[in-house]
């Protein structure tokens, strides 16, 4: 069984958001699928941590442009939570580097920070981005797609 299944609910509408999203889950599935190992190769958990430090890190300066670009009001406290994340991958990283194991309880944070920051935080901005973009004259940007909260 798939420790973190990529599902519709977690598109935003966005296409590529929605692609980043998509890798940034199967990273964490790798993770996950190489600790579940009964000797997980230290090599390629480094390897995976790594990817999944540096992709996420890319995806938030991508979200953190678009939210300068079109406005987004709560830049601020959408950018404070990556920052938040960003710290504990890095804490992680190092302490795996420093020759600690990843544990249950990481990859338990990274399923449940991941799935409420698409589902409730990146939610959020889809509005105001739609909106946004289509007052710009982007309607490529975000499709009609995007699921509602409800």
């Amino acid at each position: 069984m798939t420790f973190m299944p990529w599902s519709s609910d977690l598109m935003l509408g966005i296409p590529h958001v929605d692609a980043q999203h998509q890798h940034l889950v199967a990273l964490i599935n790798a993770l996950h699928d190489e600790l579940d190992n009964p000797i997980p190769d230290r090599a390629v958990v480094g390897e995976v941590l790594e990817g999944l430090v540096e992709y996420t890190h890319n995806h938030f300066i991508e979200e953190e442009v678009m939210f300068q670009r079109y406005g987004y009001p709560q830049a601020t406290a959408h950018t404070a939570e990556h920052g938040q994340f960003t710290t504990q991958a890095m804490h992680w990283l190092l302490r795996f580097e420093a020759g600690e194991e990843v544990d249950l309880e990481a990859m338990a944070f990274l399923k449940h920070w991941l799935l409420h920051h698409i589902l409730q935080e990146d939610r959020a901005y889809v509005p105001f981005l739609q909106a946004a973009i289509a007052q710009a004259g982007a309607p490529d940007a975000i499709t009609s797609e995007a699921p509602h909260a409800g």
